[in-house]
């Protein structure tokens, strides 16, 4: 898939695929995404990779998430997750920590949760391969 390819009308959420903690949020997401606002794309995916060069992001400053609008905008770190927080249905989600604090703290922790996710939640071996239920999920 190129680019151009991408659903304009989806919100595109960039994920390391490995990460245990990262594929848990990506299922707490696809739960709660009641809309069907989100498509899903593996940071080490050739797409994700394509993405990330278009929007202008190194990916070794990513460490875990990035949400994209294609033609909108494009978020990381807390505010990635605070967007993401937005469109999820429920009464809590663990954005709402995040929109408590000002954005130069809540860097500071995700940064720290990033930095350690892989001690506390361990990783793969290879990027999650969705059922057939949720594969158009996935781009």
């Amino acid at each position: 898939m190129e680019i151009s390819e991408l659903p304009n009308d989806k919100k595109i959420i960039l994920f390391d695929g490995v990460c245990n903690l990262c594929n848990s949020s990506v299922q707490y997401i696809i739960k709660r995404d009641k809309k069907d606002e989100f498509r899903f794309v593996a940071l080490q995916s050739d797409l994700g990779q394509k993405i990330l060069t278009h929007i202008g992001i190194a990916d070794k400053n990513i460490d875990s998430i990035v949400l994209y609008q294609p033609g909108i905008a494009y978020y990381y770190k807390s505010s990635a997750v605070i967007e993401i927080s937005k469109s999820l249905q429920g009464f809590f989600n663990y954005g709402m920590f995040f929109r408590l604090l000002p954005t130069s703290l809540s860097d500071i922790v995700y940064d720290y949760i990033a930095k350690n996710r892989y001690k506390w939640y361990g990783k793969q071996e290879s990027c999650m391969i969705p059922t057939p239920e949720l594969k158009a999920k996935f781009l």
